[in-house]
């Protein structure tokens, strides 16, 4: 049979799209045997192997086992000198991802030929892909060291390698060589240093490159606007996104994801109806959706939430574990955790994303016995828990008060899942030793910390005091944190100021102001979003800036006034400024989640529910008074703050005050 007999009909088969790996397998088979025989066997009518019939194979890119074996019978019969078919093997390893091979050839016959810049092009392309790899930089070394020269290919794949690097450096080097080359005024050169300057944040060089450009296109400009988005000018990306000639779905991924990782939830969500309305031949990809659910589960933008939901099944958009994890998260930050429910028991094979969003949610509504079954069903599916399930799982027994649970999880995580606890880990721990009363046994946990505990974990240790009453070991817990560096930590001589005013030890208070030279504290400002008629609005405390304030405030003080004739009392104990009883009441009765109530009761209809964010914890006066308000109105609301659920109705909560 002639060897030439399988090649040409490997590549008919190739033709016909059927699979020509047997028929590749046969041919090599073939000529592996032919060599291996002696002269005298061979039967005058088979023909001999030839590089030809092996560069015909080499053309139907094999895979990776039939392409070993064609290179061995390249090294059997010496066709290792020929250049093309050399370059052809390297071509077939790169496609095949074996980079190692390749790298082979490439050095073990280099001194055999010059290789052509195509060829230098391929290995540099190659290595720019991986992550860990600066080998294309090396390459690109060792290119400039020889007679071959490169060229705008060549800066593209090497620049997308320095944009790996630890520095800018590297990438700087480049750019003075391609200047020389006089590569400058590349379109894709060009896009490739701005692309680098902008993730190492230097947004002045990558401007200085965008100005210089002859031609843009939408990628030049969609990598400005990224880089000032990470940079965090959301308002000069703003600015350069308005003057973009067109849009891409990168473009407005940009922009959306960077308005939620500034926290401008509202503009992000703006933006994401901007895309959908105006902007018809782009379409809502993975990473716009999460975003955007994001944005709602930030805000509680339920309905806007529920819409994407709607969208996502009315277009048959794929609904990967991102969007399933997003999706989980919206409707448990919205309040509706029966939906986030839903959402995951829908979900064929939940994986650890998904379980860590569900179980997280359980725990901020306070159902730490629904946390722990999902846990355990996780556990029983052999999906192993990540850092952020053990977080959520800690959360919930805190929540719940299930103090043994708890400290059975924190005290295995390590020998169970190998998992290391963390400062956050060690926060939650000695927040539910803490709210269940044990006040000695979270000091202790603290100080046996292998690490420097923060203003959180400390913050978390004084309230536990001040919630159970306990100002014996509040002042021990104080003289400790005292003999510390506390300085260090951020917002600890504003705890310390808050918890002497807590105490009525208003000298210290005094004291302690003038050392921060400061009397009033701003480093937190309460605010508060409501959703209504799908326009979200924001609520600061002692608010001036909201159009209808003066509305708002009369409908406040008629609110309060009302709720008073079913036995409400201001909890004038938790103003930390030394002022008059009338004083302390005003400042009580402007906290941003009153006035957001205020707004609600006015502008939506009677028995529907309320649904509010908030930034900071709820205080135990608006916890009061959140209660008589839903009892006098009829109404159910739902706060969310900065550590859980609140869902009041009939004037109880669910939390059972426990919080």
């Amino acid at each position: 049979m002639h060897a030439t007999h399988f090649v040409s009909r490997a590549k008919t088969l190739t033709q016909t799209k059927s699979s020509s790996v047997e028929l590749l397998r046969s041919a090599v088979t073939f000529y592996c045997t032919w060599s291996a025989c002696k002269p005298s066997s061979i039967k005058p009518h088979f023909i001999f192997p030839s590089q030809k019939n092996v560069s015909q194979l080499l053309k139907l890119r094999p895979p990776l086992i039939p392409l070993n074996q064609i290179f061995a019978l390249t090294i059997t019969q010496s066709f290792t000198s020929d250049l093309h078919l050399t370059h052809s093997l390297i071509h077939c390893y790169l496609s095949c991802n074996s980079i190692a091979t390749a790298r082979y050839l490439f050095d073990r016959y280099d001194y055999l030929f010059s290789w052509p810049t195509l060829l230098w092009n391929l290995m540099i392309r190659a290595y720019s892909k991986l992550i860990d790899s600066a080998e294309s930089v090396v390459l690109f070394k060792k290119m400039m060291m020889g007679i071959c020269y490169p060229d705008k290919y060549t800066f593209t794949f090497v620049l997308t390698s320095c944009c790996r690097q630890v520095s800018v450096v590297c990438g700087q080097s480049v750019h003075g060589v391609l200047i020389k080359n006089g590569c400058e005024f590349d379109l894709y050169v060009g896009n490739s240093l701005i692309n680098l300057y902008c993730v190492f944040v230097r947004m002045g060089d990558a401007q200085k490159v965008f100005d210089g450009m002859v031609e843009r296109d939408v990628f030049s400009w969609t990598s400005l606007v990224g880089g000032y988005a990470k940079q965090g000018e959301m308002d000069r990306a703003c600015e350069f996104f308005g003057l973009m000639p067109s849009y891409n779905e990168v473009s407005w991924t940009v922009m959306i994801s960077g308005f939620v990782v500034s926290g401008r939830y509202v503009e992000a969500l703006g933006y994401f109806h901007d895309m959908l309305c105006y902007d018809s031949n782009v379409k809502p990809n993975e990473a716009v959706l999460v975003c955007a659910l994001s944005a709602c589960a930030h805000l509680g933008a339920l309905e806007r939430g529920k819409w994407i939901h709607l969208y996502m099944n009315k277009f048959r958009i794929s609904v990967s574990s991102n969007i399933s994890t997003a999706l989980i998260d919206m409707y448990a930050k919205c309040g509706e955790i029966d939906c986030a429910s839903q959402v995951f028991s829908e979900l064929y094979r939940p994986d650890v994303q998904n379980f860590s969003s569900i179980i997280t949610g359980f725990s901020n509504h306070g159902l730490g016995n629904h946390a722990l079954r999902i846990f355990n069903q996780m556990l029983a599916k052999k999906v192993k828990p990540n850092e952020i399930t053990i977080l959520g799982v800690l959360k919930g027994c805190s929540h719940a008060g299930l103090v043994e649970e708890g400290t059975s999880i924190f005290f295995n995580m390590e020998n169970l899942w190998g998992i290391v606890p963390k400062l956050e880990h060690y926060g939650c721990y000695v927040d539910l030793l803490g709210r269940a009363g044990y006040l000695e046994r979270a000091f202790r946990a603290v100080k046996r910390m292998p690490m420097e505990p923060d203003i959180v974990i400390w913050r978390a240790l004084l309230s536990a005091c001040r919630v159970h009453q306990d100002v014996n070991f509040g002042e021990l817990i104080l003289n400790h944190i005292e003999q510390l560096n506390f300085s260090r930590h951020d917002g600890g001589a504003v705890l310390l100021s808050n918890l002497y005013a807590s105490l009525g030890t208003w000298d210290r208070v005094a004291k302690l102001r003038k050392v921060m030279g400061v009397r009033t504290n701003n480093s937190n400002i309460g605010c508060s979003w409501i959703e209504v008629n799908g326009v979200v609005h924001e609520f600061r405390v002692a608010d001036k800036l909201h159009p209808q304030i003066l509305e708002i405030q009369d409908k406040l003080s008629e609110i309060l006034k009302r709720v008073r004739v079913e036995g409400y009392v201001v909890n004038i104990i938790l103003v930390s400024f030394d002022l008059t009883e009338e004083e302390k009441e005003q400042a009580m009765a402007w906290h941003s989640e009153k006035l957001a109530i205020a707004f609600a009761l006015m502008s939506t209809e009677p028995g529907t529910s309320i649904r509010i964010v908030k930034n900071l914890r709820t205080c135990e006066d608006c916890h009061a008074a959140l209660k008589a308000i839903s009892k006098v109105y009829g109404r159910e609301i739902i706060v969310r703050d900065r550590t859980r659920f609140h869902t009041f109705k009939d004037g109880n909560c669910l939390c059972n005050d426990y919080w």
